[in-house]
């Protein structure tokens, strides 16, 4: 690529006179182009990978290491007098996704074309995404996060579906994003949007009219459902995406040479969770008008579908009332009930009817009966699935039951997010890893070499003076490179257990302000947004930005101990927190997290895990070994014996414990009362004290304890480095191409 002539073609000028705003949109208008040219795979069977989500981050320099580009245009930029980093601030990041299951997703899209095969991503093109996080007064507030514009990754498409609701027919419009593999072939990311858009809906922060239905089904990720309007809308939402999907598939296929009754030899549906599961019923639908039997439509669709669970909390697996698909759905609502009828005929056992008592439709019950693999995403998630929260199902098809543990995709958590580290490992090995991360256990060659040791350490203080630089100028956040980063990102939620990581800078700032100093001074970063609706997420939240004011006004405390909280945590943000970190908080409840793939990250970046024996904490413990990881808490079988016993009193931990009570205390104490709101803060008193329904008290001391070892054991620098270089050398099995040749050898048979 000759830069300075495309810029001169588009524009006039040399490209040292053009704004870092022309750059961009050339760069794009190009790599686009490449991208398109790549050759796409061919095979008779094509994967549809259905998602709610797809969190894909900003894919300028993503595209440009794909291509083979990244450094050829970054020397060139260079040369024009250009920092490509700045290039890479001009584009907003796609508002496609939340969290893990969305980073998951598009980490797999990056795989599939990597290697070759034959898939794209199905979603919605959410204008706003889930929201832009915005703090003030010590508190979460959201508002739209605006990211289309001209200049965006969003090809348009002449497709066009009809989805009917009811007596309603919305037009869904096809748009594409073109997924560059690794030195590979390339694949598309498609996204239905409604023709007829109303942005304008949106009146204040991001509430909107939730029923007008025909201009408002694309503006939001996950609308609140906290009233009926917003439910509804949910499910509006979800057909609108299964069923323009659904004649999708099947007009490719058929174009193919597909006769329908043949349907899985060219088509496997992975259905992401139980958002996408309408499509099983409207996939039945559709077969039946067009020809085929009923009980033979059931028959194609449940060998032409997979299911992929990502939660053990029951509250996540969702049901909807079947008067409320009547309303949404009624062409649905039939077929819903004979697959019930045809499951109550085989198994008298309630808790594996579709239709429950209260006339609840349970989605991902239908999406185990009618598809043809259920998989778990780590070794511990699946294995409670089959023995606990769906041993019923296990029972029925234990050969339908797999594990399919996550990844990550190194091109973007490595090679992009941390150059610096990258090229060192290039240079001790190679960069065969690159494309086999098995690779990287050609580290462990280096074990006792202090030069390599003291390199890792030198990369991660740079990435730690990067970050503190970022923070300045973002965020107007100061931190100390000399300090431990100390970095819990996650989504903000209970069973995360971000409460714990508060509870314990409480304590730490209690022990400093009674003498007890630590050697090094320590960084505790947060990043996480909360539902809108998630009232006691959102109280979590005010209770770690009021202890960040707090101990920021202390000067005795300051100088050993420092609280941020990032503002609208996203991928790009993540891009910077994970390779400058040095410790990687993990605490979930043990046998809550499904997987995480924020751990695999960071240990791919030389962070050292402190964490409970949780999702895929347990292979990485399996894989590192007891002396580079640190470990506490009970273990799962403790906890889902006590859920069952209904044994746990927070109450009793309260009482009995002085460490605990202090920290719970000072949640409504005096210095916290005159910086947070009275409300929020007793709210969460008396959900620890009350409730916690996950279990913060019991894990407490131990947490304590485990992390004032890994302070310790952080003083001696070499001992702690070769713990870094352990845990990259080991990072391979979590190559997201791992789990993608998995899928294919056992699900998809691409």
């Amino acid at each position: 690529m000759n830069l300075n002539e495309i810029l001169y073609s588009k524009y006039g000028k040399d490209g040292s006179l053009c704004t870092n705003e022309e750059i961009y949109a050339a760069l794009l208008c190009e790599v686009n182009r490449l991208a398109a040219e790549k050759k796409s795979p061919e095979s008779k069977k094509k994967l549809y990978y259905v998602s709610a989500e797809f969190l894909i981050g900003k894919l300028l320099s993503n595209n440009l290491i794909n291509l083979a580009l990244y450094d050829d245009v970054k020397n060139q930029l260079a040369e024009m007098g250009k920092n490509i980093c700045e290039i890479e601030e001009i584009e907003n990041e796609p508002s496609l996704g939340n969290g893990g299951l969305g980073r998951l997703a598009a980490c797999f899209l990056d795989s599939i074309a990597t290697l070759g095969l034959n898939g794209d991503g199905i979603g919605l093109n959410y204008h706003f995404g889930l929201f832009r996080q915005v703090f003030k007064e010590n508190a979460q507030t959201a508002i739209p996060d605006r990211w289309l514009n001209d200049d965006c990754w969003l090809n348009k498409t002449d497709k066009i579906y009809p989805v009917m609701f009811g007596n309603v027919v919305v037009a869904a419009r096809l748009y594409e994003i073109n997924v560059t593999g690794y030195d590979s072939t390339s694949n598309k990311l498609r996204l239905f949007d409604v023709e007829g858009i109303n942005e304008n809906l949106v009146t204040s922060g991001i509430d909107f009219d939730k029923t007008a239905i025909t201009q408002n089904l694309t503006l939001f990720l996950y609308p609140d459902d906290s009233d009926e309007d917003g439910r509804l809308l949910r499910i509006y939402q979800q057909y609108f995406m299964v069923s323009a999907a659904a004649q999708l598939i099947l007009d490719e296929c058929t174009a193919k040479g597909c006769n329908l009754h043949d349907l899985c030899d060219y088509a496997v549906i992975q259905i992401n969770d139980t958002h996408p599961t309408m499509i099983i019923p409207e996939l039945i639908r559709l077969l039946v008008q067009r020809g085929i039997d009923l009980d033979e439509a059931i028959e194609i669709v449940t060998r032409t579908c997979a299911y992929t669970n990502h939660t053990i909390l029951a509250e996540a697996l969702e049901k909807w009332n079947i008067s409320q698909l009547k309303k949404v759905v009624p062409q649905l609502v039939p077929i819903m009930e004979i697959l019930d009828d045809k499951v109550r005929r085989k198994f008298d056992e309630p808790a594996v009817h579709i239709i429950d008592k209260d006339d609840r439709v349970h989605m991902a019950h239908i999406d185990i009966h009618y598809s043809s693999s259920v998989n778990g995403v780590a070794q511990l998630h699946t294995e409670i699935l089959k023995n606990e929260e769906l041993n019923s199902f296990y029972e029925i098809y234990p050969e339908k039951f797999n594990n399919k543990t996550n990844g990550i995709t190194f091109r973007r958590w490595l090679m992009h997010s941390n150059p610096e580290l990258s090229a060192f490992i290039t240079e001790l090995i190679g960069d065969g890893w690159k494309k086999d991360a098995d690779e990287l256990e050609k580290l462990l060659d280096f074990k006792d070499n202090k030069e390599v040791l003291q390199k890792l350490l030198s990369i991660k203080k740079e990435k730690k003076i990067q970050l503190k630089n970022y923070l300045m100028e973002k965020q107007s956040l100061e931190i100390d490179e000399n300090s431990i980063y100390d970095i819990q990102i996650k989504r903000l939620h209970e069973y995360k257990r971000q409460q714990l990581n508060a509870l314990y800078v409480i304590h730490k700032y209690l022990e400093i302000k009674a003498g007890k100093l630590p050697t090094t001074p320590i960084t505790v970063i947060f990043g996480a947004k909360a539902a809108p609706a998630y009232i006691i997420a959102q109280d979590i939240i005010h209770l770690i930005l009021c202890l960040q004011e707090l101990i920021a006004a202390d000067d005795d405390v300051k100088p050993y101990l420092n609280v941020i909280m990032v503002e609208n945590y996203n991928v790009t943000l993540a891009e910077k927190l994970i390779p400058a970190c040095d410790i990687s908080e993990q605490i979930s409840l043990a046998s809550k997290e499904a997987s995480g793939t924020g751990n695999m990250k960071f240990m791919l970046n030389g962070a050292v895990t402190l964490g409970t024996e949780d999702g895929a904490n347990v292979e990485i413990h399996q894989l590192v070994g007891d002396e580079n990881i640190y470990i506490f808490g009970d273990d799962s079988e403790t906890v889902v014996e006590r859920y069952k016993e209904k044994s746990y009193v927070s109450k009793d931990y309260y009482t009995k414990n002085k460490a605990i009570k202090e920290a719970v205390d000072f949640i409504i104490g005096d210095e916290m009362m005159k910086l947070g709101d009275k409300v929020r803060l007793e709210r969460l008193f008396k959900e620890l004290t009350g409730k916690d329904w996950f279990m913060t008290f019991p894990d407490f001391d131990d947490y304590v304890e485990t992390r004032e070892k890994a302070y310790a054991d952080y003083e001696n620098s070499l001992e702690w480095a070769e713990k870094m270089l352990v845990n990259i050398a080991k990072a391979g099995y979590f190559s997201s191409d791992r789990t993608i040749a998995q899928y294919n050898k056992d699900i998809w048979k691409l």
